[in-house]
């Protein structure tokens, strides 16, 4: 049986060269007389080893990375189509400890298969899901999903049942199923491995979803620098389509749905729900008062599910699986997994899916490898560019929506960004502000205004020591004002990395402790 070679075609591995390798050991097989198949798969998510070169010999998986063009003549030499030795091989991949210790419910096909490959999606458990939710009556799918515990991946962590039933229960001549992939969290990835790595998954959560509430049409609103997903989604969707996956009368039932790829229009604003439907409806992207709720009267004023991209991806397993397989993982009310990103100074960046309950530090120490540069860590921002500064020292808390809320920290889209000693969290707290001004959609003052105020304070700061502390009060004064008086996260957020930054980090800011806790 011919050697299989696999070179992952995600984008992560793509702007490492995977190309490039991938036709090298193409034109060497073809030039030695070798007869191998090449396969691109998605990514590992070991992203320190791409492009991640895998032969599969008697149906097991070995790894070498990561794979220059210039050592795939070696690796030939190595003899590595049979696993030969050769420096870059990193064992059995299966075995290597960055992917063994994980809980990849989610992510359980991702890096095996190809990506388009409707077979190897059904091979590997696709479909199971839908096939199971065509059985079942609208409200006993909501019920599986209710006691799943699965929440809102998205930031908020609202549970996703709720947010299901609701729109079930409206009555409307049409409704709709949105996808928030609008990914644009700083260290964050996991969106876009889905969609380029196992977009079917996706595809089959909003076709379920679709079947609970009486949707029958579907939007993916993908991040505008993505071109790899919204080529491959849009792919996935026309190739489901021409094998009945999609379409009307799916798989020979009653129900009928279709999906439609939007690409977004590049601003921040847009993963908010409310200014992502604007601009689905050709808007400009700017944030909705609410009530009225989405889920009411959401996209063209029809009630609407806004999921995010690892929210939808997991109703799959749910359905497949039972709703206790899911959330037999996890803590207290955050259930499940979540594929948590490395992101940063650090030395293993990559793909992390683990149960609710790891510790911060856990995921950077054992799975990360501490720092790229091994200086010491100062400060981990979770949850994204308006996530909460974590100092070193604090790291040791619980992945887990509620404990990390009491802490004044988030968990997001689960975005793990690490700085070392040499970082200046002044600088880091004034480029929130800085991101909030330019990334505002202007409709409140507290943001519009609030964050461009707020990035001058800190400037001051910078700038006349002497006048810090008095500085310093005045910075958190308007924290409050953006906190309390914004319309939505963007404004209202934004204080968290500047207030965790001020908070752990005084020194920073010209600021003693003791003036500090005066103010």
């Amino acid at each position: 049986m011919k050697p299989i070679v696999f070179v992952p075609c995600d984008s992560a591995a793509l702007a490492a060269g995977a190309d490039e390798v991938a036709i090298e050991i193409a034109r060497l097989a073809k030039d030695s007389g070798t007869d191998i198949e090449i396969k691109r798969n998605g990514s590992r998510g070991m992203f320190w080893l791409e492009p991640l070169v895998e032969v599969e010999i008697d149906g097991v998986r070995h790894a070498y990375g990561p794979v220059d063009v210039s050592d795939v003549a070696d690796l030939f030499a190595a003899d590595f189509l049979q696993a030969g030795v050769h420096s870059l091989y990193q064992g059995v991949t299966e075995e290597i400890e960055y992917l063994k210790n994980q809980e990849r419910l989610t992510f359980a096909r991702v890096g095996i298969t190809e990506p388009l490959s409707l077979n190897d999606y059904a091979k590997h458990q696709g479909w199971q899901g839908l096939k199971k939710a065509l059985t079942l009556k609208p409200e006993e799918i909501v019920q599986e999903v209710l006691d799943s515990g699965l929440r809102g991946r998205g930031g908020a962590g609202f549970p996703a049942g709720i947010k299901w039933r609701t729109v079930m229960q409206a009555q409307a001549d049409q409704k709709y199923i949105v996808i928030n992939a609008d990914e644009g969290d700083s260290g964050t990835f996991a969106d876009r491995m889905v969609m380029e790595d196992d977009p079917y998954m996706l595809i089959e959560g909003m076709i379920i979803a679709g079947i609970a509430v009486g949707a029958t049409k579907g939007y993916v609103y993908i991040r505008s620098e993505y071109p790899h997903a919204v080529d491959t989604m849009t792919e996935a969707v026309r190739l489901a389509t021409q094998a009945n996956y999609l379409g009307r009368r799916i798989l020979g039932s009653e129900f009928s749905f279709e999906i439609e790829i939007r690409k977004a229009a590049g601003s921040y604003v847009c993963g908010e729900e409310t200014a992502l439907l604007e601009s689905l409806e050709g808007k400009r992207g700017i944030v909705r008062a609410k009530p009225p709720l989405p889920a009411l009267e959401g996209l063209f004023g029809r009630p609407t599910i806004i999921n995010n991209v690892l929210t939808m991806a997991a109703v799959p397993f749910v359905l497949a699986q039972g709703a206790k397989a899911y959330a037999d993982f996890g803590m207290g009310r955050s259930r499940g997994t979540l594929p948590f990103q490395l992101a940063g100074n650090i030395a293993r960046g990559g793909l992390v899916e683990k149960a609710f309950g790891i510790t911060a530090r856990e995921l950077i120490d054992v799975y990360g490898g501490g720092t790229y540069t091994k200086r010491p860590i100062k400060a981990v921002q979770i949850g994204g560019p308006l996530g909460a500064y974590i100092p070193v020292d604090k790291l040791d808390i619980p992945m887990d929506y509620e404990a990390l809320a009491q802490k004044g920290a988030v968990l997001g889209h689960g975005g793990v960004v690490v700085f070392d000693d040499t970082v200046d969290m002044a600088e880091q707290a004034k480029y929130a502000m800085e991101f909030c001004a330019l990334e505002s959609c202007g409709k409140c003052t507290p943001c519009r205004i609030g964050s461009t105020r707020g990035a001058e304070v800190i400037a001051k700061i910078q700038a006349q020591p002497e006048q810090a502390a008095a500085q310093a009060s005045l910075l958190r004064d308007l924290c409050d004002t953006m906190l309390n008086g914004s319309l939505c996260a963007m404004g209202g957020m934004t204080p968290f990395p500047v207030l965790s930054a001020l908070d752990h980090f005084p020194e920073d800011f010209n600021v003693t402790k003791t003036e500090q806790q005066a103010a």
